[in-house]
């Protein structure tokens, strides 16, 4: 008899702790923002797989374990399921002169935008389609000193275009520098790679280039629809 109350009494402090766990309030703090190219104005595009992301890190607690917001391929971001409190906030591995980190205290509706210079810009695109080939012309303005490692020209049915994700694909290995006046081309055969392209899709495609500089990511024209 007494084993059983005291198994009763365990059971019910077990219960009333987690009771009292469960009434924590649940995060209701947001940080959203923008990446904008510091010369243009513009959005500074990514690739929403292996692109930029922004690291948190919630103070207070140690250790700290590290928050991560993928950046959307417009160059926004957001994410409304934060707690409120203060946060290193940096981003990390993007396709533009390294940010240094910034302390803010983020509760609803925080917004954080960042001016940063991105290593490259596509610049004069024309895109031509006819039945056999996707053609691509454009020049480079080169914003840092680092070579150009790679161009390409990617094609799929999602507006998220880009190197990661893609169906077909024409690429140039650069490695050099690059001058603005220098005119580039580059061509998907359409018939060629037929057996993959299926006219009925909607079809995008996304000019881009990448520079080689540590954790560099692709820099974007903006992603274009195209009747195939």
């Amino acid at each position: 008899m007494k084993k059983r109350s005291l198994f009763i009494l365990v059971l019910i402090t077990s219960l009333c702790i987690s009771c009292d766990l469960d009434n924590y309030e649940g995060p209701s703090a947001g940080l959203s923002g923008r990446f904008i190219d510091s010369e243009t104005g513009e959005l500074v595009e990514q690739d929403i797989v292996r692109g930029t992301v922004i690291q948190l890190t919630e103070h207070g607690y140690d250790p700290v374990a590290h928050q991560y917001l993928v950046v959307k391929n417009d160059g926004s971001y957001e994410n409304s399921m934060l707690f409120e409190n203060t946060y290193t906030v940096q981003p990390v591995r993007g396709n533009f002169v390294p940010v240094e980190p910034m302390e803010i205290y983020i509760s609803t509706g925080t917004v954080q935008d960042f001016e940063v210079l991105p290593y490259l810009r596509i610049k004069n695109l024309d895109i031509q389609v006819t039945e056999q080939k996707i053609v691509a012309t454009f020049n480079v303005e080169q914003n840092v000193i680092n070579n150009i490692s790679r161009l390409g020209l990617y094609l799929h049915t999602e507006p998220s275009v880009g190197e990661p994700i893609h169906s077909l694909s024409a690429e140039m290995n650069l490695g050099r520098t690059v001058d603005e006046s220098e005119t580039f081309t580059l061509e998907i055969d359409l018939v060629a790679n037929s057996s993959l392209v299926d006219p009925d899709d909607r079809h995008f495609v996304r000019v881009g280039g990448l520079a080689d500089a540590a954790e560099a990511k692709f820099n974007y024209a903006s992603a274009q629809e195209v009747e195939l």
